[in-house]
């Protein structure tokens, strides 16, 4: 069983930053798109950042490009997010997922993940 495990999450003030990381418990495909999925209360499930092996594929959702980035290290089976200038909207529990499109086919409209961490909460204060 794949286990993914997310770490970085806390309470900020708007302005700024925290970085997100995930462990995969277990070596996946390289060419399986991984990502970053955020849940707010009250609210559907969004795609974040979503990126294919060495970046080939990224997509991010227009509500945060410039500020956040996405990266993965496969040999470590890691994936990281880089949240700056954050701000009170991106309140959120977010989750890491892993097994996704070849590719980020779909970009971060797809939600064909084989697998998904429990969550990490982040929450920026005004």
């Amino acid at each position: 069983q794949v286990k993914l495990v997310e770490s970085g999450g806390g309470s900020v003030q708007a302005g700024g930053s925290l970085e997100l990381s995930c462990t995969l418990s277990a070596y996946l495909d390289w060419r399986a798109c991984m990502g970053w999925f955020r849940q707010a209360p009250g609210t559907e499930r969004e795609g974040v950042a979503v990126l294919s092996r060495d970046g080939y594929n990224i997509y991010i959702t227009d509500s945060v490009k410039g500020r956040f980035t996405i990266a993965r290290d496969d040999t470590k089976n890691l994936v990281y997010l880089q949240m700056n200038i954050l701000k009170p909207e991106d309140t959120a529990m977010y989750y890491c997922a892993a097994g996704g499109p070849a590719d980020c086919s779909g970009g971060v409209e797809s939600r064909e993940y084989a697998y998904w961490g429990q969550g990490t909460q982040v929450t920026v204060s005004s």
